[in-house]
Order: C-alpha cells, then sequence, then structure tokens
C-alpha cells in the first residue's frame, strides 16, 4: 500500500464520473482495453503492471463503467473484480466478441448511481426531513357558571331554588322509605316466609259440616275383606239396619259367593278402635251391583240414615267414605256433578252385569271405595259408590253411585228372600247416532212381549221413555228400569223419518 487515498479522485476529476465522458477523463486508451477485457493481454492475463510501470489490473478495475471514481493509481489490494470479470481479464458475458461494456448503458441517466449493480436500476428519493409541529390552537377559557345559571339562566332567585331543594329532598326521603317497605313486602313473595299455625286442637265448636258429618257417619261404615285360596279383596259397605245387615256391591263380594272355605270379614271402625268381625252373604244382584250381607250378635251397631236420591241437585256437596286400598275410615268430599248418567256395570272376575242410572261425582273415589256409602251434608246416605273412570287406575274425578231409592228396594227385596225383578219389555237395542236421529235402535223383538204386543218393529229408534230422554242403549235400560212393573209408559220413536209414539207395559 502507498500513503495515497485509494479512493480519491483522479487528476484533474473534481466531480463524479460522467458516464458519457468516461473515456476522455482516463486519457482515450480505456476503449481498447475494455474492448479485449483489459488493457493489454499481458495485464490482464498475469495480473501484473503494464510496461508503462502502472498496476495493469487496479487500472482495468478503476477504468469500469460501474465505478464513480478512479482509485488515482493505488494498488489493487483489498478491491473485487465484478462477480461477472473472471480473473484472466476475459468477460463472462455470453455473446460473441465483446467486452464487458461494449455497448454504452442505457440507464445511465438520472437517478443512476456508480456504486449500485450495474444492472440495477436505482431510484433517487429526497432528503430526510424533520416533521413540523401541528399548530396548537389557542385555548379560550370557559367562564363558569352555578346551578342556577346552568338550569334557569339567572331568572329564578335563589330563595325559590332553596325552597325546591327541600322540597325534593323530603319527597326522596318519603320515596325511599316507600321503597324500602315495598322490597321487603314483595321479597316475601319469593323467599322463605314463616308461616303463622294455629295452636291446640278445635274445639266441637269449629267443626265443620264435613267433620261432623264423617264422626257421625263414619262408625256405620264397614270395611270389606275377602280370603280365599288364591283369592283375597277388599271393599267397603254400610250398616243399613240394627239386625247388622250391610249394603255393598256385588263385584265386592261376587268371587267369595261360590268359593269354598272362603273367609269374609268386616271390620268397624268406632272412636278409633276397630274390631273385626266374620260375616255372610244374605243376596246378591248383579245386574244392579249390589249384594247385601250381614254380622250376627254385633251390639252398638251405628245404622246409617238413608236419604231420597230424587232430592239430589247437581253442585250439592257430598261425601265418599270407605276403605281405599285398604285405608279404613277414608273420608274425601266433593259435590254431585251430574245426575242420571248411565254406566255400564260389568268387570272381570265378576257376574255383575247391567247398567246403573248413576250420580257422579267429583269426590275421590279409589279401589277399595266400592261400597262405601256417598252422603249429604246431613249425613244420609244418597247412593252406593259403585264405578269409577280411569285410565291410570287411580281417581281422576270421574265417580259413580248408585242411588239409593234403587239401592234400597233391591235390598229389601234381598233381605226379604227374593231374587230383584227388573222391568223388561222385551227387546234387544244399540246405540244409533247417524246424524238424522239419535237414540236407541231396535235390533230385535222378542214375540209376544211387551214391545211386540205394542207395536214396537225391528228398526225403529226410540227417542224417548216418559218424560225421559233416550239418545243410548244403556240410557232406554235405565229408563225401562225407572217404571214399575205392570205400570203402562208411553214410549216416542221414529219409524221411516215419522215420530210416533206407542203405550208399552213393562213386564218382570
Amino acid at each position: 500500500m502507498t500513503g495515497r487515498d485509494p479512493f480519491a479522485r483522479p487528476d484533474g476529476v473534481v466531480g463524479g464520473v460522467d458516464p458519457r465522458h468516461r473515456g476522455e477523463q482516463f486519457g482515450g486508451g480505456a476503449a481498447e482495453g475494455w474492448g479485449t477485457g483489459g488493457r493489454s493481454a499481458e495485464g490482464w492475463g498475469t495480473g501484473g503492471r503494464d510496461a508503462g510501470g502502472g498496476d495493469a489490473v487496479l487500472d482495468a478495475y478503476v477504468s469500469r463503467e460501474d465505478l464513480a471514481f478512479s482509485p488515482g493509481g493505488a494498488t489493487h489490494q483489498g478491491l473485487q473484480l465484478p462477480p461477472n470479470v473472471d480473473g484472466r481479464g476475459s468477460s463472462s458475458r455470453k455473446g460473441g466478441g465483446g467486452g464487458l461494456f461494449d455497448e454504452p448503458r442505457d440507464d445511465a441517466g438520472d437517478g443512476y448511481s456508480p456504486w449500485a449493480n450495474p444492472r440495477t436500476r436505482m431510484v433517487t428519493g429526497g432528503t430526510a426531513r424533520k416533521p413540523k409541529r401541528p399548530k396548537r390552537e389557542p385555548v379560550v377559557p370557559v367562564p363558569r357558571v352555578d346551578v342556577r345559571e346552568a338550569m334557569f339562566g339567572r331568572i329564578v332567585p335563589w330563595r325559590f331554588l332553596v325552597l325546591g331543594a327541600a322540597v325534593v329532598l323530603v319527597l326522596g326521603g318519603i320515596g325511599g322509605f316507600a321503597g324500602g317497605w315495598a322490597g321487603k313486602t314483595f321479597r316475601a313473595d319469593h323467599e322463605r316466609v314463616e308461616l303463622r299455625q294455629v295452636e291446640g286442637r278445635p274445639g266441637n265448636g269449629d267443626l265443620t259440616e264435613i267433620g261432623d258429618v264423617a264422626r257421625r257417619v263414619q262408625p256405620a261404615v264397614a270395611s270389606i275383606s275377602i280370603d280365599a285360596a288364591g283369592m283375597s279383596g277388599i271393599g267397603s259397605g254400610v250398616v243399613i239396619d240394627d239386625a247388622g245387615h250391610i249394603l255393598t256391591n256385588n263385584h265386592v263380594v261376587s268371587e267369595a259367593a261360590d268359593a269354598e272355605d272362603v273367609e269374609l270379614a268386616v271390620t268397624f271402625t268406632d272412636a278409633g278402635n276397630p274390631r273385626s268381625v266374620p260375616a255372610t252373604i244374605v243376596g246378591r244382584d248383579p245386574r244392579t251391583d249390589l249384594a247385601v250381607i250381614k254380622v250376627e250378635d254385633v251390639s252398638g251397631l251405628t245404622v246409617a240414615e238413608l236419604g231420597d236420591s230424587s232430592q239430589v241437585r247437581v253442585g250439592d256437596t257430598v261425601i265418599a267414605m270407605g276403605s281405599p286400598q285398604g285405608l279404613n275410615g277414608t273420608v274425601t268430599s266433593g259435590i254431585v256433578s251430574a245426575l242420571n248418567r248411565p254406566v255400564k256395570l260389568a268387570g272381570e272376575g265378576t257376574d255383575t252385569d247391567g247398567v246403573a242410572d248413576a250420580i257422579q261425582t267429583d269426590a275421590s273415589i279409589n279401589p277399595g271405595n266400592s261400597g262405601g256409602p256417598l252422603v249429604d251434608v246431613r249425613g244420609a246416605v244418597i247412593g252406593i259408590n259403585t264405578v269409577i273412570y280411569s285410565v291410570s287406575g287411580g281417581s281422576q274425578g270421574l265417580g259413580f253411585a248408585i242411588p239409593i231409592n234403587m239401592a234400597k228396594d233391591i235390598a229389601e227385596q234381598l233381605i226379604a228372600g227374593e231374587q230383584p225383578v227388573h222391568p223388561d219389555i222385551g227387546i234387544a237395542a244399540r246405540t244409533a247416532a247417524n246424524g238424522a236421529v239419535t237414540g236407541a235402535e231396535v235390533a230385535t223383538v222378542v214375540p209376544d212381549g211387551p214391545a211386540d204386543a205394542a207395536g214396537i218393529r225391528e228398526g225403529d229408534v226410540i227417542t224417548a221413555v216418559g218424560e225421559r230422554s233416550v239418545g243410548s242403549a244403556d240410557e232406554l235400560t235405565v229408563a225401562i228400569w225407572g217404571v214399575p212393573v205392570g205400570e203402562t209408559v208411553r214410549v216416542t220413536l221414529v219409524r221411516d223419518g215419522q215420530t210416533m209414539e206407542l203405550d208399552v207395559t213393562p213386564a218382570g
């Protein structure tokens, strides 16, 4: 290395090398040297100096068109040749005949940098400048205003504002107190509260009608149990005379009627002390599902009072008693829901086969209540609980009782040892509801029977018996049963679209 700056400008050069006049600045001989890849074959081939005593490699290097400044005669140590020029002074550019820069560069215009890769176009940019700060707007102070000016604009005097504030405070206090009280009150509806209880037991003067009825009638209610080989059953009954006769349903005792070694027992609940005694069957009527049993030598029996079912009205309060599911002494209450409801009486395991002109009630009746009394608020028996209508098997508010007037008549015949006789007009009927007429259509007529004698024919549709309308075959049955044997009744029917009336006398 010499003491000369290797990156100094060449002698006579003030600014950057003008690419259009590079040949002039380097003495005109550079063109020939670039045409063969160097100033002389010897200079590039050996990497030494030329005959003139200069450094041939350095001279060739600093004469390239891609440099802006000449190293001014410095040695080539520390300098690199362009990547496309080999060490022997020949160009690596493919093509024939020419040197590295045979043709003038077409990109040596504005933006050209002699220090950049000769094949890279450079783009110039502006100088870095410090951004100017935005001009701040002067802050104008806002004058302060008081409450009166803000709300009323100096119109309302201070004394009225003070008075208004006092009124607001008073009303706010009242509202807060009321809100707190209301919050506690409404919150009690959703939170646990302590309910008040009445201490002690009610006295005699506090008994309700139902409680009084239950107290008086319950001793006359019997729980019936049947125990035989391979079978058992429970039901209820009511004592109807002081001889020990108990009225119940036929389906309660029918299985025990023909069984051998059967044990029929009755349990009374009197003053909370149950007592059980044996009983026997007096008589049964499968057509009305009624039966009478009897207990012997039982002292102190309570006999129930029988009412008049013809005086019962829809809506009357009624009480059902019995032993549902074997629970002795059970009492439920409800009302009469309907009257004269034809209900089919039949069931598996019993010979009952008939129709009841039933009293419908919503008092809870369940299996085991059968045969027990349905009483009014006087404690008089108005019906015998018989049937429930249920999909699940439990009470659904549809219970039916046989009217006591019919039950009384059947019971008297059974106690007398008679088989009950039911009125009959000698026909078989089916329900007719074809849109044109509703009633009981006559399917068959028994020859020489009461209906045949009256002129009733097959195909006639009976629509009424006496004053009672007939809408089904079951309703025709209960309507006929309501007529005493031997008593003539007028029957209304429709034949071939014509309405006619015939007189019929039921037989026994």
